[in-house]
């Protein structure tokens, strides 16, 4: 603890909060008696009232952003803070620490599952349980507050009113850091929130062996006198058809529409409340279809993981995405590796020509094909070709650092986003709506969370070779249109496990080998120089 904390921090020692709540663990049986059943009973209890507050927490905050009305932000983040203090309280309370101690020495007496479980409420009790409940509480309403005040700059290009929201995100969650452990770097404590084990020293390390490769074929891709076009897609596309297309996107991606809300917002996302619930909002754009197409694809993609996930982990610690990067590299490869290869092209054209007769009705795969492959340097990452992709992840990551370091404040973030652009892309950033407004992000406190991104982007690549060199027929399955087979090999080797297995795990049984981003750094190789003839 630094000596500038206050000394009563913490559940074992705070008394702000009630000491039980419905779903907390009882004491253990008189005079220490061992009782498995009971305290197996007690995992389970204590399970489904978190799933609870889990559920209640995912549909609030999905749709906050998406059906709100503005006033209503303060209410929400009040009952948003009040579920944050009585969940932290049932998972970091002395009777909870005991009872999952006592698990963890009986695991000959536990399931897998159970085992599992037990481990990973460990870790997520470790990471809140010296946590003041009165921050982590205060940081759930500034969070609620700032998404909203990030709209509004957004709509307005006005960096200056969200940027003292951010210097107080940056703040607090410096502070969270430092009572999660006061000695080591703060940034690094969030980079592995969002993927575990992983720290400045691994993305230094990550996107010095990216950048050796992109820069370079960046440089000779804008050489090359080879001009892809995308005439087809130019011009006003009526955003009712999108909407139409989106859901026929939804059908084609192969998720189950039964179990999928669809709903619009400023910035995309998606979410999974359970194997039967994904929530996937998108914004659809007059003047650019394909931006359209490949946000549909990439958070289809998050929600396949989400329904893939053994419904039996429900109501557990264990549902959902066992980490960002791994989320990541699923929507990436249903975005990219399959959405943006030749083989599916045909497929999606269909689809597109559908709702798109008189304008996309005689375009071809192969233009298809060509555009959503073309190379331009441009100042919105969503929108990115693969290429530059990365590019664009390495810019936020340097930023944050600076951040979260106290070398830059929140008034220096558009010079420096505007400097790495003009040096990294070759672009200038046309206003503050188009630069460092245009994601969410820093504005919902997932700082740490961007370099996930270009992680997720090169698990996919390893992936997908992995498939192949098991005899899967990955072009065969694209141009078929159903994608069942790569469903089904995810499934099998990622999906299912939840937040059972950890990615570092999951990638070297999939893949046969630890992690290599050279098989990303391969692909980018091989899939550019081929489209521009170099």
């Amino acid at each position: 603890m630094s000596d500038n904390q206050p000394s009563l921090t913490g559940f074992e020692e705070s008394a702000s909060l009630p000491t039980t709540l419905p779903g907390m663990p009882d004491a253990p049986s008189p005079a220490g008696v061992p009782n498995p059943k009971a305290d197996i009973a007690a995992l389970e209890e204590l399970e489904r009232h978190l799933y609870a507050h889990r559920y209640a927490q995912i549909g609030m905050e999905c749709y906050g952003s998406t059906i709100d009305p503005e006033a209503a932000t303060q209410d929400r983040g009040e009952a948003l803070a009040i579920l944050q203090e009585e969940d932290q309280a049932l998972l970091c309370s002395p009777a909870t620490g005991a009872l999952l101690d006592r698990l963890s020495a009986a695991t000959a007496l536990l399931t897998p599952t159970q085992a599992a479980q037990v481990r990973i409420l460990q870790r997520d009790r470790a990471s809140q349980v010296d946590v003041p409940p009165e921050v982590a509480s205060s940081l759930t309403r500034l969070l609620t507050e700032s998404g909203d005040a990030w709209r509004r700059a957004k709509g307005a290009g006005d960096w200056a009113a969200f940027e003292p929201y951010l210097d107080k995100i940056v703040a607090k969650m410096r502070e969270v850091a430092s009572y999660r452990n006061a000695s080591a770097d703060p940034y690094d404590i969030w980079l592995d929130e969002y993927e575990h084990n992983t720290n400045r020293a691994f993305y230094d390390r990550f996107f010095g062996e990216v950048k050796d490769v992109v820069v370079p074929l960046l440089a000779d891709v804008q050489k090359s006198r080879r001009p892809l076009g995308r005439s087809p897609f130019e011009g006003r596309f009526d955003t009712n058809r999108q909407w139409e297309m989106a859901r026929d996107l939804v059908r084609l991606e192969g998720l189950d529409e039964r179990k999928v809300f669809l709903t619009t917002t400023e910035h995309p996302f998606s979410d999974g409340l359970t194997s039967n619930y994904a929530i996937i909002a998108c914004h659809v754009r007059e003047n650019d279809v394909l931006a359209n197409v490949f946000t549909m694809l990439h958070e289809g993609g998050h929600a396949l993981y989400e329904m893939g996930v053994d419904p039996s982990f429900n109501y557990t610690s264990l549902k959902g995405g066992t980490s960002m990067g791994m989320h990541e590299a699923q929507s990436r490869f249903f975005e990219n590796y399959v959405g943006r290869s030749l083989a599916f092209a045909p497929r999606l054209a269909e689809v597109m020509a559908r709702q798109f007769r008189g304008q996309l009705g005689r375009m071809t795969p192969n233009q298809l094909y060509v555009a959503a492959n073309r190379v331009e340097a441009q100042p919105i990452r969503t929108e990115a070709d693969e290429l530059t992709y990365p590019l664009h992840v390495l810019v936020r990551y340097e930023i944050e650092q600076l951040l979260m370091s106290g070398e830059a404040a929140a008034s220096d973030v558009p010079k420096l986003w505007a400097d790495r652009y003009k040096s990294y892309l070759g672009i200038n950033v046309p206003n503050d709506a188009r630069g460092a407004l245009q994601d969410t992000h820093w504005a919902t406190g997932l700082i740490g969370y961007f370099p996930t991104y270009a992680f997720g982007s090169a698990i996919g690549a390893q992936l997908k070779d992995a498939m192949i060199r098991g005899g899967l027929d990955f072009d065969g399955v694209c141009a078929s249109g159903n994608l069942a087979p790569i469903h089904e090999w995810l499934r099998e080797r990622i999906w299912r496990y939840g937040r059972s297995r950890d990615t570092t795990e999951m990638i070297l049984d999939a893949c046969g080998e630890p992690f290599s981003p050279s098989y990303y750094t391969s692909y980018l190789v091989e899939k550019f120089s081929a489209l521009y003839g170099l």
